[in-house]
């Protein structure tokens, strides 16, 4: 998935662990398989080579992921959407870009980005894209399924603890070694050699979206690589979110849509799912809980 995943289990037997750990690479290469959009033979590429062309019937877990995914756009008004991938590149965030895009190239850029030209039929589960040039692509929820998959294998088969990282997208089961449940340490990114928060985790995920690393600094604004499908335009205003809770799949979803709805608008949101707490961080340094 381009990404790097570290899979921790808790075992007394060190050879039955390195078994575990490779059913979990495996899990995640199967996911892989299914969802890439990198690799010509998965189900994700071929819709994506026939948008405006004709449906393509997928398997129910690849249809029930895109259905989830377009709930996320359906709540946040396009906030989030799989079909980003589609999205012509017009900011740079290496330093180089001095001036904002015009207007009309960067809606040109969006031309093709729209959920709701996303088709799904329940009867054959197929998924279509009605328009020529369309792309989806799970890179914004696709490590934090595949790391709820590793935690959803180990339980099924009695592994008492453990810890499936896909870079960032942390989902926990069970306790450490020595009894106590997991914790992980939230830093400021305006002060990253100190600790803000301790979050502890049973049996639960973890997941941070920011532009603290990755963004354009024009005329003395922040504009986040994170992009709005919905405008074309980058997110400002924050440049941290952590979510924890059950899903990180769900967790991702959320990160990812408070980076583009902010501070205000994503208030409303979180207060739909209050099994999902959050620690999100300003671009003037505020945190907001």
């Amino acid at each position: 998935m381009g990404s790097k995943f570290t899979i921790t289990i808790v075992s007394s037997d060190s050879s039955q662990a390195l078994q575990n750990i490779q059913l979990v690479e495996n899990e995640v290469s199967r996911i892989e398989d299914l969802i890439s959009d990198w690799r010509p033979n998965t189900y994700i590429s071929q819709i994506n080579k026939n948008a405006g062309i004709t449906a393509i019937k997928v398997p129910l877990e690849v249809y029930n992921l895109t259905k989830r995914a377009i709930y996320f756009s359906e709540i946040t008004q396009g906030a989030f959407d799989i079909s980003y991938a589609a999205m012509d590149k017009v900011w740079k965030f290496d330093g180089s870009m001095q001036q904002i895009p015009d207007s009309q190239t960067i809606k040109k850029s969006i031309v093709n980005v729209g959920y709701k030209h996303i088709i799904l039929n329940d009867n054959d589960t197929t998924i279509f894209l009605e328009k020529k040039g369309m792309k989806i692509s799970f890179g914004s929820i696709g490590k934090g399924y595949a790391a709820d998959m590793g935690r959803r294998l180990m339980l099924g088969l009695g592994v008492i603890g453990g810890i499936v990282d896909a870079s960032g997208d942390i989902s926990t089961w069970g306790r450490q070694p020595n009894g106590k449940s997991w914790v992980v340490g939230v830093t400021n990114p305006f002060k990253p050699n100190k600790i803000k928060k301790i979050i502890t985790l049973k049996d639960s995920s973890i997941v941070t979206s920011g532009s603290y690393e990755k963004f354009a600094l024009i005329d003395g604004k922040r504009y986040s690589h994170i992009i709005n499908p919905a405008t074309g335009y980058p997110a400002t205003g924050i440049v941290s979110v952590t979510i924890a809770g059950p899903s990180a799949e769900f967790a991702n979803g959320l990160s990812t849509s408070i980076m583009v709805l902010g501070i205000e608008k994503s208030k409303k949101l979180l207060q739909q799912f209050p099994n999902y707490h959050s620690y999100i961080i300003s671009d003037k340094g505020k945190v907001h809980n």
